[in-house]
């Protein structure tokens, strides 16, 4: 088990590698421009599947992508609400006079293709603030017997495959395994956690450099700072910023289930950064 704070993976304008300490540094960035890991080895994160399950079941922003409907208003192709089925289908809740329900209305032989795009934004002000993208596409139809608000329409989008491009790299998604992934526990709550630590706890999350180990003093250059940039059961990612930015990430002792124990895991974290 790796101890509180462990910082498993670095990522800056440099490129080295420091064996000892499990902290890798290294310039691959994302299409989007975010630092990310890459080459050491890490097992406790979340899956690609994971991942892409997560947002589509968070509260990040989505569009319905349909050929013959890239005239419509980004607005009208915005779901309104959005779930997963049992079976791994996506449930998309349109208003009834919606581009998209019109188009998946007549759909003949349920052969309407589409792509559900979603967009993540880092909930705290951030340099680089996308955190990720992902896409789930496969077709769509229109499910007038499913229980909607008057004036709404449920749409269903049968997965043929997703892929994502975030914080831990881009992959691609079986529909199986998007069936089958967990979403993490934290979703419904990060949004307000984050904003919480960088408002409240801004000092403890600054004294977090302190577990950088010999990258210490990169963290406490003058004008540097830390912002709490995403949070999941395994851990807290840390954005510096300064004159060069690179993201450190922190585990957990062990992974956590709800807010009652990632308080304790925070508690954790910050005592071993205090000593």
């Amino acid at each position: 088990m790796s101890r509180p704070g462990n910082t498993k993976r670095i990522t800056d304008s440099t490129n080295n590698a420091d064996a000892s300490s499990g902290i890798e540094v290294t310039e691959v960035r994302s299409a989007h421009g975010q630092p990310r890991p890459s080459g050491l080895e890490i097992t406790r994160m979340p899956s690609a599947a994971e991942r892409t399950r997560t947002l589509v079941q968070s509260t990040c922003s989505a569009v319905l992508l349909v050929p013959g409907l890239e005239g419509a208003r980004p607005e009208q192709l915005t779901p309104h609400a959005r779930a997963v089925g049992t079976d791994g289908e996506v449930f998309l809740l349109f208003a009834a006079d919606s581009p998209a329900v019109r188009a998946a209305t007549h759909a003949q032989d349920d052969e309407l293709s589409a792509v559900l795009e979603l967009t993540d934004v880092a909930p705290v002000a951030v340099r680089d603030r996308i955190r990720g993208r992902a896409w789930v596409s496969g077709w769509l139809t229109s499910v007038p017997g499913l229980a909607a608000e008057p004036g709404y329409m449920m749409l269903r989008l049968e997965v043929g495959e997703a892929s994502v491009d975030d914080l831990w790299g881009a992959a691609r998604v079986e529909p199986e395994e998007f069936a089958n992934a967990a979403v993490d526990p934290l979703v419904s709550h990060e949004t307000e956690l984050l904003q919480h630590l960088h408002s409240a706890h801004s000092d403890q999350v600054q004294a977090l450099s302190s577990l950088l180990g010999e990258r210490e003093g990169t963290a406490e250059e003058e004008g540097r700072r830390a912002v709490p940039l995403a949070l999941d059961r395994f851990g807290l990612r840390v954005r510096f910023t300064g004159e060069r930015c690179f993201d450190a990430r922190f585990d957990f002792p062990s992974p956590v289930g709800d807010v009652t124990e990632l308080r304790r895991a925070m508690h954790t974290l910050f005592e071993a950064a205090s000593h």
